[in-house]
């Protein structure tokens, strides 16, 4: 089989063996791959996996070869599934790999809001607690998680860690979700958006949808109360990037915690690098070496059990 890689990078890095997959075919690793590039590299694979790089239906209707199509990531929205389907090339994603290791960074996002950790640190480093007259001083609130109330909008693997690290710091726990009470936690409330005035944080873990896409817009942002934590680990394009800026300015939002932006990488005058009380990550939530090694492992995975027949992770 020749399998070819379009965009192996990130997953990779400097720390982790392609070896498992090389045992699978003839294998050709791109770390990335242009769109002017993609047609001569895939051309003649049965087998191409993408995580970024994007698979449209003109290209997959190019590749008369192209029998599977294996994402390194959750999220699918970046390969056209209803062309795939009608060619009957199987798509495969990796599901819930990274879910310790993105609701670690959204825990760290918010306490950097909270706690102020990184602006401390740089400020000790440039001279102000040498200077400082007291013991101490402080440049922001200190704000103290217990008995506050977080809302997570999508309540699947990841929005559930989180529920749990922050029901062990004593947060109420509201889960605006499809899923029925009864199937959540005894220490979870089912939410409605009118609930959102409640909520001193909020947290998005839902997938991009077409209902989705651009949830967080003006009337959205209105039903916070004033000083919101909004935290954003999933996708960027989830938010309305002008709404955002100005909820931030005028003080509706009290932060934005985020590892996605709507662009990335961000072009250089993005206005959420600009705006106040952001703290921004670029996209490394999944990126911890456990993380990518499970995903690496699941990948290799899933193309065997297609060679072998059993194709798992499909996505529908």
């Amino acid at each position: 089989m020749k399998i070819c890689v379009l965009d192996g990078y990130t997953l990779a890095l400097d720390d982790l063996s392609w070896d498992p997959l090389r045992a699978l075919g003839e294998v050709s690793i791109y770390d990335r791959t242009s769109p002017a590039e993609l047609h001569e590299r895939a051309q003649g694979c049965q087998a191409v996996i993408t995580n970024k790089t994007p698979l449209d239906g003109e290209t997959i209707r190019s590749l008369p070869d192209l029998r599977y199509i294996g994402i390194l990531a959750t999220g699918c929205n970046l390969v056209d599934l209803k062309t795939a389907d009608e060619l009957g090339i199987t798509v495969s994603n990796i599901p819930a790999y990274s879910t310790d290791s993105v609701a670690q960074m959204a825990i760290a996002l918010i306490l950097a809001a909270t706690n102020r950790v990184e602006s401390y640190t740089q400020l000790n480093r440039e001279g102000r607690w040498s200077a400082s007259a007291d013991f101490c001083y402080t440049v922001a609130p200190i704000i103290e998680l217990s008995n506050k109330t977080i809302g997570i909008f999508g309540f699947g693997h990841i929005g559930r860690k989180v529920a749990e690290i922050a029901h062990a710091f004593g947060m109420k726990v509201k889960a605006f979700t499809s899923k029925s009470a009864d199937r959540l936690p005894d220490w979870v409330e089912k939410g409605d958006e009118e609930e959102l005035r409640v909520c001193d944080v909020v947290s998005l873990h839902c997938p991009l949808t077409d209902d989705t896409r651009e949830m967080v817009n003006r009337q959205w942002l209105d039903k916070l109360k004033k000083g919101t934590i909004l935290v954003n680990t999933a996708r960027g394009q989830l938010m309305d990037e002008e709404a955002v800026c100005e909820a931030l300015r005028d003080g509706r939002l009290g932060a934005l915690c985020t590892d996605v932006l709507p662009e990335e990488p961000p072009r250089e005058d993005d206005p959420l690098l600009k705006a106040p009380n952001v703290f921004v990550t670029p996209h490394i939530g999944w990126a911890s070496r456990e993380a990518r090694q499970r995903l690496l492992e699941i990948a290799v995975e899933n193309l065997s059990a297609f060679i072998d027949g059993h194709p798992q992770n499909v996505v529908k």
